[in-house]
């Protein structure tokens, strides 16, 4: 409200540009201007590795890690019977489609540790067993927690994904 009117013109004309030109990824449905988004138009990043998101925001998260170099597939949210969101609202059928079809030696399923999440990690997991190797990211504390401070299912996800000492 203390912004000069132009401004805010401006401003919402750029919203409005946005809104208009950003779509999906025809491949991994990430945002993107163009038909495919720059991830899937990268030929240096493994084609062998698919890691399967809710939503863009999980992907970019996944991206400033620097530690990821396959493809994605982004849902587009996660199975939520008390809100109506099924499998078929979902971006699931282009995902085992592309399973199908593509040699991945791997999916890794980067789903939220919730009830949806884990709802929709199962789901996944018995459509794509029959194609490729299916994995979930490990869960459990963050770096510098106090394990008194921890709940039960974390330290339990902790122990579950514990990794031998080199």
């Amino acid at each position: 409200m203390h912004q000069p009117a132009e401004q805010t013109r401006s401003f919402a004309d750029a919203l409005l540009a946005a809104r208009s030109q950003v779509g999906q990824c025809q491949r991994c449905f990430h945002l993107s201007a163009d038909p495919l988004c720059e991830i899937c138009l990268n030929d240096s990043r493994s084609n062998g590795l698919l890691c399967v998101v809710a939503d863009s925001r999980d992907l970019l998260a996944l991206e400033r890690t620097r530690e990821f170099q396959g493809s994605y597939h982004v849902l587009g949210g996660l199975i939520s019977p008390m809100d109506g969101i099924g499998p078929e609202l979902l971006q699931i059928k282009p995902l085992v489609q592309r399973v199908a079809a593509d040699d991945f030696q791997e999916v890794i399923l980067a789903l939220t540790p919730s009830v949806e999440g884990d709802t929709t990690s199962l789901y996944l997991a018995r459509l794509l067993k029959p194609f490729t190797a299916v994995s979930r990211i490990a869960y459990g504390l963050p770096v510098g927690g106090e394990l008194d401070y921890a709940d039960e299912v974390t330290l339990a996800r902790a122990l579950e994904g514990r990794r031998p000492m080199d």
